[in-house]
């Protein structure tokens, strides 16, 4: 097993590097690769910010990755609940923080967090604190 960063995922959703992106999906392809948590949460950054992709298209491309052969997730119901979060309109850094805790009550300062997905009834509730 091998494990990826984000830069290698990252060429793979946006091939901007044609010979980068090949390089990518053959390790892909010839390999069992691990995908952590912290790069799955650093690409949706980098492709929101950098690559300015509509959420719906980011959520597209993890739900591929998250899906292809051979890609082994990192904490992989987290990740694939964070998915889930996300696709109701969640922040996706909330939403892999809200999957992460688990069954521990999550307590926060910010009275948006996960809102879309806690009202759709998809998200656990999370405790607003003052």
């Amino acid at each position: 097993m091998i494990a990826f960063d984000t830069s290698l995922v990252v060429r793979i959703a946006v091939g901007d590097h044609p010979k980068q992106k090949a390089a990518a999906l053959k390790l892909l392809e010839t390999n069992i690769v691990l995908i952590p948590k912290t790069v799955m949460l650093e690409t949706e950054w980098v492709l929101r910010s950098r690559y300015e992709l509509a959420p719906q298209d980011i959520l597209a491309f993890l739900a591929y990755l998250a899906e292809s052969e051979g890609v082994v997730l990192e904490d992989e119901s987290s990740v694939r609940k964070a998915l889930d979060y996300y696709s109701h309109g969640a922040d996706f850094a909330d939403a892999m923080h809200l999957a992460s805790a688990g069954d521990a009550p999550l307590y926060t300062l910010d009275r948006t967090f996960c809102r879309k997905p806690i009202r759709a009834g998809a998200a656990p509730t999370v405790h607003v604190v003052g």
